[in-house]
């Protein structure tokens, strides 16, 4: 699915650059108003499995954890919370290792975005992980909006080709959908301007410390109290021992599987040079 958002052609003096307004405090420095035209949302169906055009992104289990409690967290009327997105970037992927929360408001006509709050919280991040650069931003909910537009302008900003992040932590689908999108400018140039957004293919990923706790959630979804203890060093060497026994009869099936498939086609190849050594003989 793709989803197409661009502007009214009645209205084809507009510019996509955000009008600021007055700063109603310190802490927010940037106030946008919603653009006063039509926005034309059109849906054309493709799979969101795979990408049309684009990096794979990599998510990593401690980035949804952190978007789901800052969405626990919310204030009281917030209906949706905003982060940047922190990782790595490499030709075909774009791995996303961290994320904060940014404080913004949002209403009808306006959002609000904590610009130094942002700048100060990736400074920070910096002095502990320096490898991790601004790769995009998310937000909590389904669909992309009119403020997402303008959001996105600003983290265009921060980072090349940024990607969009959407977790529904809400389950409107009955699950948390997670997609990830990148941005492209269409129109003509001086008339009707708007921005694309692509799906993108979403993986999961994990560092082995990162498997411990993903192991652990998983055991609370069978406690009837749902919670789960720690288990000790020693259960650990024997879980991890199991872990390893399995791969190696897997490993040791498909050996199997290999040497059969290479027998058969060993006796194929035989019993075709018998067959043609034995039409030479009859000609003799």
């Amino acid at each position: 699915m793709m989803l197409t958002i661009c502007q009214s052609p009645r209205d084809q003096t507009a510019t996509t650059t955000p009008r600021p307004l007055q700063e109603r405090s310190e802490s927010f420095r940037r106030m946008w108003r919603k653009r006063k035209y039509l926005w034309y949302v059109s849906y054309v169906t493709s799979s969101f499995k795979m990408s049309v055009y684009g990096p794979v992104v990599k998510i990593h289990p401690v980035v949804l954890s952190s978007i789901a409690d800052s969405y626990e967290r919310r204030n009281e009327g917030a209906s949706r919370v905003i982060g940047t997105l922190l990782g790595t970037i490499d030709k075909h992927t774009v791995e996303v290792t961290n994320c904060f929360s940014v404080p913004h408001n949002e209403s009808e006509d306006e959002v609000a975005v904590d610009m130094e709050f942002a700048k100060n919280m990736y400074e920070l991040h910096k002095k502990v992980s320096p490898s991790e650069v601004i790769v995009g931003w998310y937000a909590t909910g389904y669909d992309i909006t009119e403020h997402s537009v303008l959001i996105h302008e600003y983290y265009s900003r921060e980072a090349q080709n940024p990607i969009h992040l959407t977790v529904d932590t809400a389950l409107q689908s009955g699950k948390m959908n997670i997609r990830a999108y990148v941005s492209a400018q269409m129109g003509v140039p001086g008339k009707t301007v708007g921005v694309m957004f692509t799906p993108l293919t979403v993986k999961y990923v994990h560092y082995d410390t990162e498997r411990i706790g993903i192991d652990l959630l998983q055991r609370t979804r069978v406690s009837p109290s749902r919670t789960n203890g720690l288990t000790s060093d020693l259960e650990q060497v024997g879980v991890a021992a199991t872990r390893i026994q399995d791969m190696l009869a897997t490993v040791l099936t498909y050996i199997e599987d290999v040497l059969d498939l290479l027998m058969v086609t060993y006796l194929a190849n035989l019993t075709q040079a018998q067959i043609a050594l034995n039409e030479k003989l009859v000609l003799l």
